[in-house]
């Protein structure tokens, strides 16, 4: 299950209207508002708004989706069940709220409206709310034995909006810039030319990092509320693993060079002080490699012309000496 939260807005009635308006939209569930028309909806919402006029931004919006693998086992009440669940730990209580399932898109989803000023007339704060959302989202998901994506890879980015697509938008950027970069100083570098700032966090009264944040346009987030893997700790270590990693491949590749480079001198050098080769065959060794079929080479000498000759003069096959270099 996932919660996009957009920011709050200041008309009840266009956010009504476009829920419950919608191609096959279906209202799940209302409390504190009337169902019957959207006008009544609307009205109701309104009124409550009045206990606090002073919040300009009264309309609570948040869609509610699961992955096409719950389809099977959602039906209304559960979607209702496990919404409620969420306002709940989300701490929207008291208020009027609308739920409305929309069945546009291959996954299951439901909006909520709910009024910000709650029957008391007090405002339900949003600081923080995508950072909760996070975790109450995972937390049902788990406890109803729902899909659990296997990571941000497969999240449809063209969907999201808002605070939720900067911060995929910067999980991207930072996973492709730090496959790069050989430490966190050229993975600075990397992100400032594409505008996302990065900023360390030191302990007090030293210059020891403790952690990171990142930041676009008017966003800024830690490394780890963006993924896990983002953290100082882990982003540092993965970059370092990856840096340690090339340069033994690079010493590697420059020993199997060398070892190549050996064992054709060590071939030519055999050649010109015998009258044939006689190297000694170590199946683990590079040389043995090129004597393998497909690297066959065969050896031609004015000698080897000689004693066919004498072959042919009848001296026997015994004198004749074989230069192909074979298994």
């Amino acid at each position: 299950m996932m919660g996009k939260i957009p920011k709050p807005g200041k008309s009840f009635a266009g956010c009504v209207r476009y829920n419950v308006q919608k191609k096959d939209a279906e209202i799940l569930y209302a409390d504190g508002v009337r169902a019957d028309q959207v006008n009544h909806t609307i009205a109701d919402f309104n009124m409550q708004r009045k206990l606090n006029p002073d919040l300009g931004n009264a309309v609570g919006h948040i869609a509610l989706s699961w992955s096409p693998n719950d389809a099977g086992k959602l039906n209304n009440d559960l979607m209702i069940n496990i919404a409620n669940e969420y306002l709940y730990k989300m701490k929207i209580l008291d208020t009027q709220v609308l739920m409305v399932r929309h069945k546009d898109r291959d996954h299951p989803h439901l909006h909520i409206v709910y009024n910000r000023v709650n029957n008391q007339g007090q405002t339900i704060s949003d600081k923080f709310q995508w950072k909760l959302n996070i975790k109450v989202a995972k937390a049902l998901t788990l406890k109803h034995d729902m899909y659990l994506s296997k990571g941000k890879e497969q999240v449809n980015r063209q969907q999201l909006k808002g605070i939720d697509k900067v911060k995929y938008e910067l999980y991207d950027a930072i996973k492709i810039a730090s496959q790069k970069v050989n430490n966190m100083d050229e993975l600075q570098q990397q992100l400032q030319k594409q505008g996302i700032g990065m900023l360390y966090k030191y302990k007090s009264g030293s210059r020891e990092i403790q952690g990171v944040s990142f930041g676009k346009d008017d966003y800024k987030f830690k490394g780890s509320e963006i993924d896990r893997s983002l953290s100082y700790g882990k982003l540092s270590h993965s970059i370092e693993q990856r840096a340690i990693q090339q340069q033994e491949q690079k010493l590697r590749q420059r020993q199997f060079v060398g070892q190549l480079r050996g064992a054709v001198r060590s071939y030519h050098q055999g050649e010109a002080m015998s009258k044939g080769p006689t190297f000694h065959r170590d199946n683990n060794s590079i040389l043995s490699i090129l004597l393998e079929p497909q690297f066959s080479v065969q050896v031609s000498t004015d000698e080897d012309a000689y004693r066919r000759k004498k072959r042919k003069k009848g001296k026997g096959p015994g004198h004749d000496q074989d230069y192909r270099i074979s298994r």
